[in-house]
């Protein structure tokens, strides 16, 4: 499996790929290329760096919308490290935040990927899920999420309160997993099939490894990632891609 990032636009990663598909879905905007720290989030699919924040101010976070160095970026009020690399087939992201303690934060592996209306995810039954759109409910997996069907106009926020999750589209199988001693993991599901933006809606999947259980840093009714006296918060991001009925 191999990743390519580009550290001009964000650190976005532009491909997730193996000998047999890609995994990440693109779309077009040519304002993605003018975008600067603050602007409006400009979707252009790949894998972004959420951080502080998905949802809230800045939107989608502060990372996206600067340029990196190879290592990673600095933001006002953060510096966060990226390190890629592949482990036993796996892709391995290796991360560390550095703040004043005390500060909140959400991350989140915001990838849209490439899947087809057969597609499927897979985690343990009963696993405590929170809609967030359109209206904020609690509920258990599957919480009719698995399965992702045809377009319907519909497009809904969920977290799912476990930091691993399988994505299954026909032959083809992907495990996300996201690891982190000490603060509160997810998966952030994001199902638009063709119900936003309004006025022109388009397919996006999301599927997104997050640190916190929530899209917004500033919500006080949920677990948020916070930087301890140390300064420094260290999480591993793993990417494993399967194909039925071969080593």
């Amino acid at each position: 499996m191999y990743a390519e990032v580009d550290h001009a636009l964000g650190g976005r990663w532009i491909s997730l790929r193996t000998a047999h598909r890609e995994w990440l879905w693109h779309r077009a905007d040519p304002a993605r290329f003018d975008v600067t720290p603050g602007a409006p989030f400009v979707d252009v699919g790949g894998l972004e760096e959420c951080v502080p924040t998905v949802r809230g101010t800045p939107d989608h976070g502060d990372a996206w919308s600067r340029p990196w160095h190879e290592t990673g970026v600095d933001c006002p009020d953060f510096s966060l490290r990226r390190s890629i690399g592949s482990q036993d087939g796996a892709v391995v992201a290796d991360y560390e935040l550095t703040a004043e303690p005390g500060y909140r934060f959400v991350w989140a592996a915001h990838a849209l990927l490439d899947l087809s209306p057969s597609a499927r995810l897979v985690a343990p039954a009963g696993t405590p899920v929170l809609i967030t759109d359109p209206t904020p409910v609690p509920r258990d997996w599957p919480a009719g999420l698995a399965e992702l069907g045809p377009d319907d106009g519909t497009a809904v926020g969920a977290v799912v309160e476990r930091g691993q999750i399988r994505v299954v589209d026909g032959e083809h199988q992907l495990d996300l997993y996201v690891e982190c001693a000490g603060q509160p993991v997810s998966i952030a599901l994001w199902r638009n099939l063709r119900g936003w933006p309004e006025g022109d809606p388009y397919r996006s999947v999301g599927v997104e490894p997050m640190l916190g259980r929530t899209f917004d840093r500033d919500d006080r009714t949920r677990p948020v990632a916070i930087v301890p006296a140390s300064g420094t918060v260290r999480w591993r991001l793993t990417l494993t891609a399967h194909v039925e009925g071969t080593a």
